[in-house]
């Protein structure tokens, strides 16, 4: 059980950043709590991977979260987006751009909804 404490602190880690950039209203400047937040939310879901790895025990419990962690960190990186929006970092549009972009791609790998699904299903373990 202590390793789903862990598991499970790290999906709500993702699913608190998630919601902060989901309820952020856009306004100038934002783009650097966007970067940490896109930080926090990369770092966490590498650290899941790798100890969803190191269970090597291919639990079927967690190797769909696996699956989609390792699939969004290969397929989506905001890091040079973020970077070329800087200069324009007072844009209203551009910031809620790449805000809405965060979301739509966790959203739309599932991985966010995989994500809220296990912290229930943990939750009503313990």
């Amino acid at each position: 059980m202590e390793m789903d404490e862990y598991i499970k602190s790290l999906l709500t880690q993702i699913s608190e950043s998630y919601n902060f950039l989901k309820e952020r209203k856009d306004e100038p400047g934002d783009l650097d709590i966007i970067k940490v937040h896109l930080g926090k939310i990369q770092g966490v879901i590498k650290v899941l991977c790798n100890k969803i790895e190191a269970l090597n025990n291919s639990s079927d419990r967690y190797s769909e979260l696996l699956k989609l962690g390792k699939s969004y960190l290969q397929n989506y990186d905001f890091n040079k987006v973020i970077e070329a929006y800087e200069i324009y970092s007072e844009d209203v549009l551009r910031i809620k751009n790449i805000r809405i972009s965060i979301l739509s791609s966790l959203e739309e790998t599932k991985f966010i909804f995989k994500i809220q699904s296990m912290l229930r299903d943990l939750d009503s373990y313990g």
